[in-house]
């Protein structure tokens, strides 16, 4: 009989990193362990999580960590929506639609590599929303829908930076290292949120590549063909009734994305900011349940005029209908949103952060050598702490300086450490989402754990990491300009 090494379940997992958080902020808080922030100053050390204070701090925001688990809400509120497209039909129709144009597998893999690189556009709700439906876009043409949640997940996840327009992430980025760039005396540029466009443009067709031929020639082999279709399983023809519902229900959708733009894109709109900029603007806050008011709608629409829906009991069912797989997440989101808490209170993030940036400065060499340990040093360091804004909050005072000083400009530090940051996402355990990904394979697959993801996504992460930086190095080497 062979022996296998069995990995706990994910709630498990995340229980055990718990576990390995409290005793390695035990261990440094020991040795004293700190650090300077070079943002502010201040003197960071390392907080026990064994002491009385972090005892007594636990017990206190054991419900609240779950509760002020920033994922949690977003999930529900975007679940609604998509449960009641769902339910109703909405979007099985969708898909029966588009098949009977005989779309082919590549177009589906094609289509969800470039919405998951894209959604970075409205932030965070390419996780959320993306995912589930791309395992039933590859489900509808016959390949395994875990093939589609990994390839959105990677796709959302190491292509975070690259966009074909301007993200959510651009001026928050572009604001730490002008901020960075303003304390050396000598610098009298401006850094603004288009500094790296067109290198990021360029290089979201570069990642659709990589991802493209690892899922065509790696991923779905892997995985063989997916045998339990039980949702959409026949494919049948829409009837007439449910060609008018769709129609209606595409009409009302077109309808209220028009009035959503109008309301935001015109000089009357109420879904700016209160200086005119989307920065920081209701429309980027409640673009999530902007996005799952617009599915519900649409999936309500549908089922009321093709007769599933009779009366406001069946949207009722409608939104309850995700609950079997938020029952999962749930258990999942307790024990994560617990060693979030934990990692974030011990301070262990930004005191091994400050502290490999400090021992990265150390080294003397070539810039431009430099420059690419810089971007391997990012990758490693977003094993652990995977907020991009966090992570550069604090990098961009300690690099952007110091590469300036080498005559290397604030907008290709910026532009290298974007490159690590989004290389690695899709591998690391402290994503906030993990725990959602988790859940969503769960359905297709009940053994799925940290180590199936891990499995399936180690090459995303390490093919993209190479080819990107590869073709930073190129793009580096004939001096075009990285963007505005």
């Amino acid at each position: 009989m062979k022996n296998k090494l069995r990995m706990p379940h994910p709630a498990t997992m995340f229980l055990l990193l718990t576990v390995a958080v409290i005793m390695f902020s035990w261990i440094f808080d020991i040795y004293g362990i700190r650090v300077i922030n070079p943002q502010t100053g201040e003197v960071i050390r390392v907080q026990s999580l064994l002491g009385a204070e972090g005892i007594r701090w636990l017990l206190r925001h054991v419900v609240t960590n779950f509760t002020g688990f920033a994922p949690l809400g977003m999930v529900m509120v975007a679940m609604f929506g998509v449960g009641v497209a769902e339910h109703s039909g909405f979007i099985g129709a969708c898909i029966r639609k588009s098949l009977k144009g005989n779309t082919s597998q590549r177009g589906v893999i094609l289509l969800v590599i470039f919405l998951g690189i894209l959604s970075n556009i409205v932030g965070d709700a390419g996780y959320i929303i993306l995912i589930p439906i791309a395992a039933t876009l590859f489900l509808s043409v016959k390949l395994h829908p875990v093939a589609g949640i990994v390839t959105a997940y990677v796709s959302v996840a190491c292509g975070f930076s690259a966009n074909l327009f301007l993200s959510t992430l651009d001026p928050l980025l572009a604001g730490y290292t002008q901020e960075a760039a303003a304390t050396m005396i000598s610098f009298r540029g401006n850094v603004g949120p288009l500094c790296n466009y067109y290198f990021m443009f360029v290089s979201t067709f570069v990642i659709a590549a990589v991802i493209y031929f690892i899922t065509k020639k790696n991923l779905i082999p892997s995985l063989g063909e997916y045998t339990d279709i039980t949702s959409y399983g026949n494919y049948k023809s829409l009837t007439r009734r449910e060609q008018r519902a769709l129609l209606i229900a595409l009409g009302i959708g077109l309808i209220y994305t028009l009035i959503i733009s109008f309301a935001t894109f015109s000089p009357w709109g109420i879904l700016r900011g209160v200086t005119g900029s989307l920065t920081r603007s209701p429309f980027i806050f409640g673009v999530l349940f902007l996005i799952s008011f617009g599915f519900g709608l649409m999936g309500a629409i549908y089922g009321f005029a093709s007769g599933r829906y009779r009366s406001d009991s069946d949207v009722i069912k409608g939104l309850s209908h995700p609950m079997h797989l938020l029952g999962v997440y749930f258990v999942i989101a307790f024990f994560a949103a617990q060693m979030f808490a934990c990692f974030e209170y011990s301070h262990l993030d930004k005191c091994l952060g400050i502290m490999g940036a400090n021992l990265l400065t150390s080294i003397h060499t070539s810039s431009f050598v430099t420059l690419l340990l810089f971007i391997f040093f990012t990758t490693v360091i977003n094993l652990i702490m995977v907020s991009a804004t966090a992570k550069w909050s604090f990098m961009a005072f300690i690099f952007v300086p110091m590469f300036a000083a080498m005559g290397i400009s604030p907008d290709l530090t910026q532009c290298a450490f974007r490159i690590g940051d989004s290389a690695t996402n899709a591998i690391t355990p402290f994503l906030f989402y993990m725990p959602l990904i988790l859940a969503y394979m769960q359905q297709y697959n009940k053994q799925a754990n940290y180590a199936t993801l891990f499995k399936y996504t180690w090459r995303y992460s390490v093919y993209i990491l190479l080819a990107w930086t590869a073709f930073f190095v190129v793009w580096y080497l004939l001096k075009i300009p990285m963007g505005i």
